[in-house]
């Protein structure tokens, strides 16, 4: 019986992971998950890794910007300029030994024992990097999902789909679950304390989660997010964590990093 955090696009902001492994060892983590994109964009890359390492996960999938950082190719087709920019200097802070570490991990991966499937975009196509938005990109991914739970991120923007046991029509039974997102405590924008959401698991149900980003939310909600699986309550709790924003943001200006990576922080976009 375990806890076990799900992280997810960590993008090199060191505070803002630090303070999420606070949270995680207040609540009794004691297994860890990295869901990829580690670096990019922002400027501990080094740092990160080695945070990342040091937790011992015991399951780790590759992200876009990982990949890119692994590679020696200079055109990264796909990518806008501020994060081909990040990329590049990402490679100059890293030893060859880190970006191969870095870029070893396999695209999806299931945990042998245990229900949860780990990708860092979607399941039928890993590699093109695709998103899940809605409940129709989530059927796709549900038809490549062998086990009750899998765990995405890559978009940055949390939001949880449950797919209902023998139902037809065109949604297959696939709905999206509101408590993944939704504050019913806090005030709108407030965004200086933590808050959590919880979703208890139904049998026979499978579920989709996307974590959301520690590094760089895009959700309008500038706190690191990550989740929680406790496999004995069978609870699956999404914790959104406000950090240092002022400091990570100083060091993306101070590494000659973009302007505009150092404001989207603050932003949650």
């Amino acid at each position: 019986m375990s806890k076990i955090a799900i992280l997810s696009d960590i993008h090199a902001n060191a505070d803002a992971l630090q303070q999420v492994l606070a949270v995680c060892e207040s609540v009794g983590v004691d297994k860890y998950v990295s869901l990829g994109d580690i670096v990019g964009y922002n400027a501990e890359p080094q740092l990160c890794l080695h945070m990342v390492n040091d937790l011992n996960p015991i399951a780790m999938v590759r992200g876009n910007h990982d990949d890119y950082t692994a590679l020696d190719d200079e055109e990264m087709e796909g990518f806008n300029p501020n994060a081909r920019k990040a990329i590049l200097w990402t490679r100059s802070q890293l030893t060859i030994e880190e970006r191969r570490w870095v870029g070893a991990a396999p695209l999806r991966m299931t945990l042998p024992g245990m229900p949860m499937t780990f990708v860092h975009a979607t399941l039928d196509s890993p590699n093109s990097w695709g998103y899940v938005f809605d409940a129709y990109h989530a059927i796709d991914n549900f038809s490549y999902q062998l086990t009750q739970l899998c765990f995405c991120g890559h978009s940055h923007v949390p939001v949880a789909f449950c797919k209902r046991p023998f139902a037809a029509g065109p949604m297959r039974g696939v709905e999206e679950v509101p408590d993944w997102v939704q504050i019913n405590n806090a005030l709108p924008g407030n965004f200086d304390q933590m808050d959590t959401f919880a979703v208890k698991l139904e049998p026979g149900c499978k579920y989709l989660f996307n974590i959301g980003s520690i590094g760089q939310p895009r959700n309008h909600d500038p706190r690191a997010s990550f989740a929680v699986f406790d496999d004995t309550a069978r609870i699956i709790t999404r914790y959104a964590v406000p950090y240092d924003i002022a400091s990570a943001q100083q060091k993306v200006l101070a590494a000659g990093l973009p302007e505009r990576l150092a404001n989207r922080l603050a932003l949650g976009e």
